[in-house]
């Protein structure tokens, strides 16, 4: 099945909405309901909020304390980065290792993980977890990121919960990553449209860690190449970008049955 990436909502793509407005003090009734400035998803959450409450949990906690103390759910929010590669304030706080942010959110109802307890440093609750789900060291959490990587965020305070891991011989597994040749990298490089909007694009780039996918306006995701021009985006192992040359040159992400085809510009 094929259809335009434009439909909303398809991988849970970021897509940056018109109109919306950052709004944390409005009323809930009759009258702001009707007034300006109500957010168009309302009763659900604003997405900018969103956004927004999950990229300062990575390191601004006073705005992390003024958006969480105004909006109590914001604590709880999870936003897509693209592709799947869901991420809650929690999350963010965790893969970073910011410990004072994490503490702030789960005294306020965020749900910690278990990345937050490797980043926090509770062994105990850690070989508990592992034990009791055979594997569970080889899961990635978002982005890809592995426990090892949360552990070493959690410095000196997580020191045991590393060396435990350690001892495990598999917390700290590695999207593969083959390497292409210089033509192969000039080839793949530059825009895919999907839709006839200025916006219905993906563009195709070498950055400073590897090649990226992103659609202006939204985050950049990492590629990893599997072979065959077969790439994996980070942190969404279910999904796979298929890079065509010939007879030409072409893009398709697929997810399960959906698949969306879009061609070089």
């Amino acid at each position: 099945m094929s259809v335009s990436f434009s439909r909303r909502g398809f991988l849970g793509a970021a897509l940056i909405v018109p109109g919306f407005r950052a709004v944390t003090g409005f009323r809930l009734n009759a009258e702001a309901a009707g007034g300006d400035g109500m957010p168009a998803s309302f009763p659900a959450q604003d997405p900018e909020l969103i956004k927004e409450i999950v990229t300062v949990a990575h390191g601004n906690l006073a705005r992390v304390k003024e958006l969480v103390t105004a909006r109590p759910a914001l604590a709880r929010a999870s936003w897509d980065w693209g592709y799947g590669d869901w991420e809650t304030p929690i999350d963010a706080a965790s893969h970073v290792g910011n410990r004072p942010i994490a503490e702030f959110l789960i005294a306020n109802g965020a749900r910690p993980t278990v990345f937050t307890a490797v980043m926090l440093g509770q062994l105990a609750t850690v070989k508990s977890l592992i034990e009791a789900t055979p594997g569970l060291q080889r899961m990635r959490g978002p982005h890809g990121l592995t426990m090892m990587a949360h552990a070493r965020a959690g410095g000196t305070g997580a020191a045991d919960v590393l060396k435990y891991l350690e001892s495990l011989g598999d917390a700290d597994p590695r999207y593969p990553d083959l390497p292409l040749t210089d033509d192969e990298q000039s080839a793949i490089a530059g825009d895919y449209s999907f839709g006839g909007g200025t916006g219905d694009r993906l563009i195709v780039a070498k950055g400073p860690r590897g090649f990226t996918i992103q659609r202006p306006g939204g985050s950049p995701r990492n590629l990893f190449h599997q072979g065959g021009l077969m790439f994996l985006p980070a942190g969404a192992e279910a999904v796979r970008i298929e890079i065509r040359l010939a007879p030409e040159k072409s893009l398709t992400v697929r997810d399960g049955a959906l698949a969306v085809v879009a061609r070089a510009v």
